[in-house]
């Protein structure tokens, strides 16, 4: 007897790991959802006044606040996205056992949701800055949007690498965030690329940050060209690292589960 059981589709399977992360991460505190937003946001409200008192004068423009946002901003936008994708597994590990929810879907739904996140969060942070201190910028869009997707393919390709190597090496974790603890300092976020000598300079150029800090400034300063900025190194950097972390998380899934 043939029996018609609907088939859970990827898209379901996305959408009902979006939900319960939502449910079960922004909804254990008071406001939920709210303060994943407002933390950050008032996060970069403290260090841009705390800044501003030691950096009166910006590298761009004449107001500290806006300057500093558009290094902060993207900064923080790939980390987060690296950050969700990086524990999708481990999050998801026990719904990873059925069959119809696979590791992608995992990785998928962590990346939209902070995508999403952080999308909210940028609009709510500039229009906050443009409205507070009366800016009237004259904004290249193009730029804008190429920056906050460099930033977004960043964090999900090194996210999907780093998912397997945490639970591949779970020290792994511990090591990376020592590792990048300097990259708060050397992304070019309070001052600009342009302003690092030699040999510092060819080195940083290394740090795909940089670029992605650059491509955004671009967007929000018409005189400001950075033209050290490369797209296709940052995506090419990215998809390498996402192909690798897909290879290695498809051919090891079932031993990194049973660990």
């Amino acid at each position: 007897m043939r029996t018609n059981t609907p088939k859970f589709s990827t898209p379901r399977a996305i959408f009902a790991l979006i939900v319960r992360e939502m449910s079960t991460t922004y909804g254990r505190s008071p406001g939920g959802y709210f303060w994943a937003v407002a933390e950050p946001i008032a996060g970069i409200a403290l260090l841009t006044f705390f800044f501003s008192l030691m950096l009166r004068a910006p590298a761009l423009g004449s107001n500290f606040a806006y300057f500093y946002a558009t290094g902060m901003v993207p900064f923080t936008f790939y980390v987060d996205v690296n950050a969700k994708v990086s524990l999708s597994l481990k999050f998801s590990r026990q719904l990873l056992f059925y069959p119809r929810v696979t590791f992608t879907d995992a990785l998928i739904a962590r990346f939209l949701l902070s995508f999403f996140t952080q999308i909210l969060i940028f609009f709510l942070v500039f229009l906050i800055i443009i409205q507070a201190y009366d800016i009237k910028p004259t904004l290249d869009f193009k730029s804008i949007f190429i920056g906050l997707g460099m930033a977004a393919i960043l964090g999900l390709g090194i996210g999907t690498m780093n998912c397997f190597l945490i639970l591949r090496i779970p020290v792994w974790q511990r090591i990376w965030a020592i590792f990048t603890r300097p990259l708060f300092l050397v992304s070019s976020i309070f001052y600009l690329f342009e302003t690092v000598p030699e040999p510092f300079k060819s080195f940083l150029w290394y740090n795909p940050l940089v670029h992605i800090v650059g491509m955004m400034r671009r967007g929000f300063f018409a005189t400001y060209d950075a033209a050290y900025v490369s797209v296709s190194f940052v995506c090419i950097l990215s998809l390498v690292l996402m192909g690798f972390g897909l290879l290695l998380l498809g051919t090891y899934q079932r031993d990194l589960l049973h660990k």
